[in-house]
């Protein structure tokens, strides 16, 4: 069975378009028995509003696009979580797309998304994105915008990030108070502000507990299609130091994992022989052999925040004068990598 429309409501009643249009409304226009009639009929035959008819009535799609670099990713899965359910309960659907941290890719993506007419859009860069025109240029035509996770500094608007900084201080911080002394950071792409703001954590924490800060101990790994072969390269060129690391604090998933390889393709005990902590939120961490330290993000309540943000700049534009750059806590989560079994269990 077909669904009904206004047209034929009108046509079965013998009234205009506009007339019932306006009594299913509950306008004042119409008076209350009209309104009874057309409600009666529509309820009987099972009438519902078109929601894409409405939407072009209200120029709004109800729809938010999202840009991530990799849904594959477990704190990007989870941030996602975080958007739809917020989105969901105040009547938005949520059109997702990934980057695969590819620049090219993620001007596609985003040109797609405004020619659907979506409202808005929340948006993680890619980790080879050093141009902002294309999102820049949206935001003077009025699209809102918010950023999170991976941010960029040079556009004013709503951004919600994990606080990298304390995350990676206290990592660095509790990798040298299990004795470590040549702590090695591998890394995302420098011109990341996740990159940034974990490198400045790990400096700190160095310098706060005495110890030097060598450059060489820093490796920054580009993703996408190499970035396995050219992680895996990295952690290779610092077990063949002179001076090795005796640990290594890894700012994301895909590193943690690919270090892992390298050092247990080689039989080198964790943490006998190198500590292990990662920024990761991967769902078996405490799964692996051994169980992982972690410095886990609030995933899910960053989606939340984030969508919040940006659901209020589409139906408030007029009332933002100033913008929130959120900074959420993160947790650390100590396991074996890092202290061994026995130190847990005192």
């Amino acid at each position: 069975m077909e669904a009904i429309t206004i047209k034929d409501i009108a046509k079965a009643l013998n009234l205009s378009t506009s007339t019932v249009s306006r009594a299913l409304r509950n306008s004042y226009e119409i008076n209350p028995e009209t309104k009874r009639l057309v409600m009666e009929y529509a309820e009987r035959m099972n009438y519902r509003p078109n929601p894409i008819a409405l939407s072009l009535k209200d120029s709004k799609s109800k729809s938010i696009g999202v840009i991530i670099p990799e849904i594959a990713n477990h704190f990007f899965s989870q941030l996602i979580n975080g958007i739809e359910s917020i989105a969901y309960n105040l009547g938005y659907h949520v059109v997702i797309f990934q980057s695969h941290d590819s620049y090219e890719r993620e001007v596609a993506n985003t040109n797609y998304l405004v020619s659907r007419k979506v409202d808005g859009l929340l948006v993680s860069l890619g980790s080879l994105t050093t141009n902002l025109d294309h999102f820049q240029e949206l935001m003077e035509k009025g699209l809102p915008i918010v950023f999170l996770d991976r941010v960029p500094k040079e556009i004013e608007t709503h951004k919600v990030v994990a606080d990298n900084f304390a995350g990676s201080y206290e990592a660095t911080a509790h990798l040298i108070s299990t004795g470590k002394k040549r702590i090695a950071h591998l890394t995302s792409p420098i011109y990341l502000s996740i990159t940034s703001e974990r490198l400045a954590g790990y400096k700190k924490a160095l310098e706060d507990f005495g110890l030097p800060f060598d450059e060489d101990y820093v490796k920054y790994c580009l993703y996408g299609g190499k970035m396995v072969a050219e992680n895996e390269a990295a952690v290779e060129e610092l077990l063949n130091m002179s001076e090795p690391p005796d640990a290594i604090f890894t700012a994301s998933d895909r590193l943690t994992t690919g270090c892992l390889s390298v050092l247990n393709r080689r039989n080198i005990r964790i943490p006998e022989e190198i500590g292990i902590v990662g920024f990761t939120n991967i769902s078996v961490a405490e799964l692996l052999n051994p169980p992982l330290t972690a410095v886990v993000q609030p995933a899910l309540d960053m989606g939340q925040q984030a969508v919040e943000l940006l659901i209020r700049l589409i139906e408030h534009p007029q009332k933002t004068d100033v913008f929130e750059t959120r900074s959420v806590k993160t947790s650390l989560i100590k396991r074996e990598s890092s202290v061994g079994k026995q130190a847990l269990e005192i």
